[in-house]
């Protein structure tokens, strides 16, 4: 079912307040720059990618093309300069909590709104990465959000394949053969092997696929997809779902639970991983794996919140925005996530109403709560950044209203590192 037009305008102002908020909250620096804290109420501003300035980049390049509006484009570039400038400060390499993802965004910057200094600065940020790598590692954790896998990915797209090849090499050699394929402690100390794409075996299989492809290297390939079939070996849902426990034995059994659902540990972060490798190997399999994820996350419950715990969170990483993520390439690539649902609407039209009712709006704009059922009060402070607040929620939104004004225009401006553009389907003359 085909949102009406006035339904679309009604998401389009949503995200116009989640913008305003947003924008709201923005310190600005010294320097002249804009930098954001995790939450408002917080005192240290917070460069990363995850949860703080980098992550809200990218939405703001989105509103600045979607609005056609510069006033985006000049909190972009003044975003730009608080990150150059805490470049040589700040004690982590990684992508999502560290310096190469602010060099990712940097570079963004430099490429969309040609800022020569927001390119000097990423450039300065991956020499000083460089620099730090022990010839095995850059610190405990040892995957995509933290570690080798997540800094190769992000070097690759900022313009260095060489630092990318020798993040991941290390993966060859320190790879465990198991009874399916392989996998890897994600830090260092512990037992327990995680699986998907955040800290897991998944999200090291899409670095290796990504970068050994783009560079020619076939055993990274063939590593990747020793990895990939590891985790498949693990599934517990088919064969018309996929589902993957968190981590063998369980890791943090007394905070975590054992299943999820999200991009982080769960089928809508999985697929995504199956997406890439469809499209880098042209094998059917893995597009049956990204359907039968599809199937799980869409036959689970959620957007509604069944239990405590079980579906509780609003944004990307985790989060009902991250399913929106992968409704919305579906969308793109087959059309196959408006289908209508029990409920009579579209799968994504369902979670974006679910996104609307738990906006908080008012004079100060629109935010997202998040919810610790162990917690009291259990609605959590609203977050600025990508993986649990506005920046993430938004840029979403801003996607789905674009895909339902000009579907021939289902991209970001900023391409996240671990998320694959849609392929499009083949018109009927054979064209795309």
């Amino acid at each position: 079912m085909t949102p009406a037009p006035e339904a679309i305008d009604e998401v389009e102002e949503l995200a116009v307040d989640g913008l305003r908020w947003l924008t709201g909250a923005a310190r600005e620096t010294p320097e002249g720059g804009l930098a954001w804290t995790t939450r408002p109420s917080d005192d240290t501003l917070n460069p990363t990618l995850y949860t703080g300035t980098a992550g809200v980049v990218p939405v703001l390049l989105d509103a600045w093309r979607h609005f056609d509006d510069d006033s985006y484009a000049d909190a972009a570039l003044r975003a730009a300069r608080s990150l150059a400038d805490s470049v040589d400060g700040f004690d982590d390499d990684s992508l999502y909590f560290g310096r190469t993802g602010m060099a990712l965004v940097l570079r963004a910057v430099h490429e969309e709104l040609g800022d020569a200094a927001a390119g000097a600065a990423a450039d300065r940020a991956l020499h000083i990465v460089r620099s730090r790598f022990d010839g095995t590692r850059w610190g405990d954790l040892f995957e995509l959000m933290g570690g080798n896998a997540g800094i190769g990915l992000g070097a690759l797209l900022s313009g260095d394949p060489e630092l990318a090849v020798l993040a991941l090499e290390p993966y060859l050699r320190t790879a465990e053969r198991t009874a399916a394929g392989v996998h890897w402690p994600h830090r260092t100390g512990t037992d327990s092997r995680l699986h998907h794409i955040s800290h897991g075996t998944l999200g090291i299989v899409l670095a290796l696929a990504r970068v050994g492809d783009a560079t020619g290297r076939t055993d990274l390939l063939e590593l990747a997809l020793a990895g990939a079939a590891d985790v498949v070996s693990r599934d517990e849902a088919g064969p018309e779902g996929f589902l993957v426990r968190h981590s063998t034995p369980q890791y943090r059994p007394e905070l975590i639970e054992p299943i999820s659902y999200g991009w982080c540990h769960g089928p809508a972060g999985d697929a995504q991983v199956f997406r890439l490798l469809r499209d880098l190997t042209a094998d059917p399999a893995w597009t049956a794996l990204a359907d039968r994820c599809w199937h799980t996350v869409t036959h689970s419950g959620l957007p509604r919140r069944l239990r405590p715990g079980f579906w509780d969170n609003n944004g990307r990483c985790c989060g009902t925005a991250g399913i929106l993520a992968l409704a919305c390439d579906r969308i793109a690539e087959q059309q196959d996530a408006e289908q209508q649902d029990g409920n009579g609407d579209g799968f994504a039209g369902l979670l974006v109403t679910d996104l609307t009712t738990h906006a908080t709006r008012d004079s100060a704009g629109a935010r997202w709560s998040n919810t610790e059922h162990r917690a009291a009060p259990t609605a959590l402070e609203p977050c600025t950044g990508w993986a649990m607040g506005n920046a993430g929620i938004v840029r979403e939104l801003l996607r789905f209203v674009r895909l339902h004004r000009t579907p021939a225009d289902p991209d970001y401006t900023f391409t996240w590192p671990d998320h694959a553009p849609p392929r499009r389907s083949p018109s009927p003359d054979g064209v795309n």
